[in-house]
């Protein structure tokens, strides 16, 4: 157990997804300061793009952040500096090359106290024999339901923590974020909408956007707000079936932005992406299009899993295909709009 006067260095670099889910990891972390509340920090190691998804947090009292273009001499002027912090822990909850270099040179001894007193460590494990069972021989040993949060959270275990997951909200927002969230949605007159997530990082984990198009068309009554990237420009297609209530945020907010919308919205659809994790960690209801992937799932009950039991699936670790259904896309495809449709009339 951490006593006073303790450091704990928490890494998770990317991805907009896993570092939102990963924001339930600091809570948990300092359910191990002492009664007191004093002598435990808390620090994090992220990518420099991703750490507005951190600022504001309660527990994290200290954000470092790499550029994705320093490069290896950058990373290592940043380790330089992380380890005049003398951290007493360490939990790599990324695991990769970058990672595996920052606990390496953070992990051994740098001076004669040190070779008594190392940082107690932690590594998240990638469980490359379940996933190798899972993707070649369609075997799954995973603890079910899949679960993104619960595995960040399994390693704490070791230092007598639960896996359970810190109730909502686990994002916190930044006032600035809100009152611009709150100005776009006086420009455009709403004071009731359903936000939309319709992109995501493969293809294949796009519910079709004809899907979309007719959600829209069940709802004649309610507005809608499309979230997502400059890349996104196929979302304009929604807004033009109807511009007096589609309207197109995509590429047009920040990070904290997104979610101050999605925090003032009724609710959120959403493939598996990252704004999926955002709507979850504000506690927002959410319904989740989990199509070909695995590793993505949602975990709190405020969000509604849509998804097929198809035999094919999974059929890669993030999406990107091939598909090997006779039916192409199939898990997709077959979650209908009149299912979602049922679902948001729920959220009245």
């Amino acid at each position: 157990m951490i006593q006073t006067q303790k450091k704990i260095l928490l890494i998770r670099f990317s991805s907009f997804g896993d570092v939102t889910q990963a924001l339930s990891l600091p809570t948990r972390l300092a359910e191990l300061s002492p009664p007191s509340g004093q002598g435990l920090e808390i620090h994090w190691l992220t990518r420099e793009d991703l750490a507005p998804l951190i600022v504001g947090h309660p527990f994290v009292h200290k954000i470092w952040s790499l550029k994705k273009s320093s490069g290896f001499f950058g990373l290592l002027r940043l380790i330089g500096q992380l380890r005049k912090e003398g951290f007493s822990h360490i939990y790599d909850a990324h695991n990769n090359l970058r990672s595996h270099v920052v606990s390496l040179l953070l992990t051994p001894p740098i001076a004669v106290d040190r070779w008594f007193n190392p940082p107690i460590f932690l590594r998240k494990s990638q469980k490359r024999w379940k996933r190798f069972l899972l993707f070649r021989f369609h075997v799954n040993t995973y603890e079910m339901p899949f679960s993104g949060q619960r595995d960040l959270l399994e390693p704490l275990t070791h230092w007598g923590l639960q896996k359970t997951l810190p109730p909502a909200p686990q994002m916190f927002l930044n006032l600035e974020a809100l009152a611009k969230a709150k100005t776009l949605l006086s420009d455009h007159q709403l004071s009731t909408f359903i936000a939309l997530a319709p992109s995501a990082a493969y293809p294949l984990k796009r519910w079709p956007l004809a899907h979309f198009k007719k959600l829209i068309e069940l709802h004649p009554e309610s507005s809608f707000l499309c979230l997502g990237g400059k890349e996104d420009r196929f979302i304009q297609e929604l807004v033009e079936m109807d511009p007096s209530r589609v309207f197109n945020l995509a590429g047009q907010l920040s990070l904290q932005e997104s979610a101050a919308v999605i925090s003032l919205s009724l609710g959120l659809v959403t493939n598996d992406t990252g704004l999926l994790h955002v709507g979850e960690q504000l506690g927002k209801k959410t319904i989740a299009l989990m199509g070909p992937a695995p590793f993505g799932f949602p975990s709190r009950s405020s969000t509604k899993i849509m998804e097929l039991n198809l035999s094919c699936k999974p059929c890669s670790k993030h999406g990107q295909g091939p598909c090997t259904n006779q039916k192409f896309q199939r898990c997709l495809v077959d979650i209908t709009p009149d299912m979602i449709s049922t679902e948001i009339r729920r959220w009245f």
